[in-house]
C-alpha cells in the first residue's frame, strides 16, 4: 500500500461524504458504493473522526490506480481525505 501521508491532495469540486453520520456496520459498503458511482474526474471528500488505514488499503486493493487518495486534513478527530477517480489517458 502507498503511504497515505505521501499522497498529495487532489484539487477539484468534491462531493462530500461524511462517514460520521453513517452507522459503522454500513460505512464500508456505503463508501464503496459512493466511489463506484463517481465518474472519471470526480472527487469524493471523505470526512471521518479517525484515520481509516484499513479502509484505505481495501480501496487501493479494489480500485488500484483508478482512485487517487489524498489527505486534506489529518489531525486527531478530524480526518478529511479526497478520493479522485482518474481520467483515462
Amino acid at each position: 500500500m502507498r503511504n497515505p501521508a505521501d499522497v498529495r491532495p487532489v484539487l477539484a469540486q468534491p462531493y462530500v461524504f461524511d462517514a460520521r453520520g453513517v452507522a459503522r456496520r454500513f460505512r464500508h459498503a456505503a463508501i464503496f458504493g459512493a466511489l463506484d458511482a463517481l465518474e472519471p474526474g470526480e472527487v469524493m471528500r471523505f470526512v471521518n473522526d479517525h484515520d481509516p488505514l484499513p479502509l484505505l488499503a481495501q480501496i487501493e486493493h479494489h480500485f488500484g490506480a483508478r482512485v487517487g487518495i489524498g489527505y486534506v486534513a489529518r489531525e486527531p478527530g478530524n480526518i478529511v481525505i479526497d478520493f479522485a477517480v482518474k481520467v483515462a489517458d
